[in-house]
């Protein structure tokens, strides 16, 4: 287990990998980590929606993290994984490429998304901090999902 130490608060963090850039989200929101399912496609769904798969009987909607990033893509393979998230009151289960660590952090470790970002990208990303060398984005799940699809589940 990495940590980062201050006075502050500490909150875990599970980081993860898309492709070679690093994300991490808050470990209270993922509910649990599973290998690649295949997904059933929904027709009409937006580029980003693998599809569905069965969770022990429930129907769980998998959103390609990768995909909704805007960051390119590939097709799943046994070494992806899917993260079951909690995200606004529904199950979604996460793909991403790897999980990779859980992180203790403080808030005041966490630097503001930089200006140059554009809003897309101040949309997911809540801040940024480095750790051992690597620059890990703070994403925040409740913006992964559209308003209007949210509601529409």
């Amino acid at each position: 287990m990495t940590e980062v130490q201050t006075n502050a608060a500490v909150r875990e963090l599970i980081a993860f990998r898309i492709g070679e850039q690093e994300f991490c989200v808050d470990i209270m929101s993922v509910r649990e980590i599973r290998g690649w399912t295949p997904a059933t496609p929904l027709p009409r769904s937006p580029g980003y929606m693998k599809g569905v798969i069965n969770l022990r009987g429930a129907v769980l909607p998998i959103v390609d993290l990768g995909a909704r990033f805007g960051l390119s893509t590939s097709d799943p393979t046994a070494r992806h994984v899917i993260m079951v998230a909690h995200i606004g009151g529904r199950t979604v289960g996460l793909l991403v490429d790897a999980v990779s660590d859980i992180i203790q952090l403080t808030d005041g470790a966490v630097q503001p998304t930089p200006d140059v970002a554009s809003d897309d990208v101040r949309t997911f990303v809540k801040g940024i901090f480095a750790l051992e060398g690597r620059m890990i984005s703070l994403i925040e799940l409740d913006m992964i999902l559209p308003e209007t699809e949210a509601e529409a589940a």
